[in-house]
């Protein structure tokens, strides 16, 4: 196969390390500040602008105007329009920038082992549900099959397990087996901190309906890795 260079006109497509190795040029592609996070945001279908301004409350409406905009020439993100009666602008992930999902897990799991990470900052509804993906322990939940549904503030979660694997998606949770009704904080808490179940509910951020047995061994089945020791001075 000819390799070609790529020669480019265009200034927004200079190249910032003049390095042919893929993991330059993925940070050439995501490396600014918040590009990845605008991207987690939209792991679960096409959000509207302020959905996204408001699952990262430290960005500003021009940086985030600006990271689209790149994304989208980048061919990772796409604009569209939502049928009537919405009818309103979205952004999505086009189907090459859906395959970051894999990238967000290995990177999310690599991070937790940080000393200096810190599980008690706020955390978003699509950081918690990708948190289940990255963490979710397989060989504990075995073969069980369940449907744990999420009300957190107006949006709905469900999460099928099934034969060691863990689905999670924005959707209507009418058929969920157990249901949290809480903040991805609290959930958090509650899943990895393993905060006892009743103590979550007498504090008053989880609100337990449905199969509490579930409630229960949900708990169970996630585990945050063992952190990275520190080199000794």
């Amino acid at each position: 196969m000819k390799l070609e260079k790529l020669t480019k006109k265009d200034p927004e497509l200079k190249r910032w390390y003049d390095d042919a190795c893929g993991t330059a040029h993925a940070l050439e592609l995501v490396g600014e500040r918040w590009s990845l996070l605008i991207m987690r945001e939209m792991m679960f279908g096409p959000r509207r602008f302020g959905d996204i301004r408001a699952a990262l409350p430290g960005i500003s409406a021009n940086v985030l105007t600006q990271r689209l905009e790149t994304l989208e020439s980048h061919g990772i993100v796409v604009r569209s329009k939502l049928p009537p009666p919405a009818s309103v602008q979205v952004y999505g992930l086009t189907p090459w920038g859906y395959e970051a999902d894999q990238l967000l897990i290995v990177l999310g799991n690599w991070a937790a082992r940080s000393p200096g990470h810190d599980p008690t900052l706020p955390l978003s509804k699509t950081s918690l549900m990708l948190s289940f993906r990255t963490m979710f322990q397989a060989d504990v939940a075995g073969d069980r099959g369940v449907t744990v549904g999420f009300i957190l503030g107006e949006e709905t979660f469900r999460v099928r397990i099934e034969n060691g694997t863990l689905t999670p998606r924005r959707a209507e949770i009418d058929d969920a087996d157990v249901v949290f009704d809480t903040t991805p904080e609290a959930m958090a808490g509650y899943v990895y901190g393993k905060v006892p179940l009743e103590a979550m509910e007498e504090a008053g951020p989880i609100t337990v309906r449905g199969d509490r047995n579930a409630a229960l061994r949900f708990q169970t089945w996630f585990t945050l890795p063992p952190k990275a020791e520190r080199p000794e001075a």
